[in-house]
């Protein structure tokens, strides 16, 4: 099975669902990242230029993909913290899906505005989710859409199910109670990202706690949606 990951900045894939990325490649499915950015504006110093930066962020999540056994990482060089749900990014995620013909896209729940009254989610969040989703339906299968990518023989595709991250509406999960250790030490790739590990640690295993059937857990929500024909 082939999955793509579409989202907005390095390091999005491994803190949305790192755990769930290392279950599928682990089980032999191939996934592959599509970045409609290379996080140019993640920093507070001042010292930094957005060019050093993106070239940083670039190689930290090269290294954390290919740690989750993700061999392929597409960057579509938007400008970060610039994204808008537009047709030129619509068109750009229709080719990446058809090129690819994945039967499971993940990317993030354009409806979540701010999580648990104290985290704003970030507009290129919001952005790349609404974008996807009119990427995936009804453009990537329908033909009469974009025809120019038929001229690059990229023909239509029907993605079957969606997995969209950071909502507040999960309605799947996927237990990595097993795999914390591989998403967190992806996570510690984004050194630049990342000023205290021991308290991401920390703040990740309170996020991910369930309990099921008595039983305490780790796991990603998602909201999964298998789409109808």
């Amino acid at each position: 099975m082939r999955i793509l990951v579409v989202m907005a900045h390095p390091d999005d894939p491994e803190f949305a669902a790192g755990g769930t990325i290392a279950r599928w490649t682990q089980e032999g499915h191939e996934v592959i990242y599509c970045l409609a950015t290379r996080g140019d504006k993640g920093s507070q110093d001042p010292t930094m230029s957005p060019e050093r930066l993106a070239a940083i962020r670039e190689a930290e999540q090269r290294q954390a993909a290919a740690l989750l056994g993700v061999r392929e990482v597409l960057f579509l060089d938007y400008m970060d913290g610039m994204l808008e749900p537009n047709l030129s990014l619509r068109r750009d995620i229709v080719r990446v899906i058809r090129r690819y013909r994945p039967e499971i896209v993940v990317t993030m729940d354009p409806e979540t505005l701010i999580r648990g009254d104290r985290y704003i989610n970030h507009s290129d969040h919001r952005a790349i989710g609404l974008a996807t989703l009119d990427a995936i339906f009804p453009a990537a299968g329908n033909p009469m859409y974009f025809p120019e990518l038929l001229r690059e023989g990229l023909e239509p595709h029907r993605v079957r199910e969606v997995y969209l991250s950071t909502t507040e509406r999960a309605n799947h999960w996927v237990d990595i109670t097993d795999l914390f250790e591989r998403k967190l030490a992806a996570l510690r790739c984004h050194a630049s990202q990342i000023p205290d590990p021991a308290a991401l640690e920390r703040r990740l295993r309170e996020r991910l706690r369930r309990e099921v059937d008595g039983k305490e857990i780790l796991a990603e929500g998602f909201r999964r949606i298998v789409l109808e024909g």
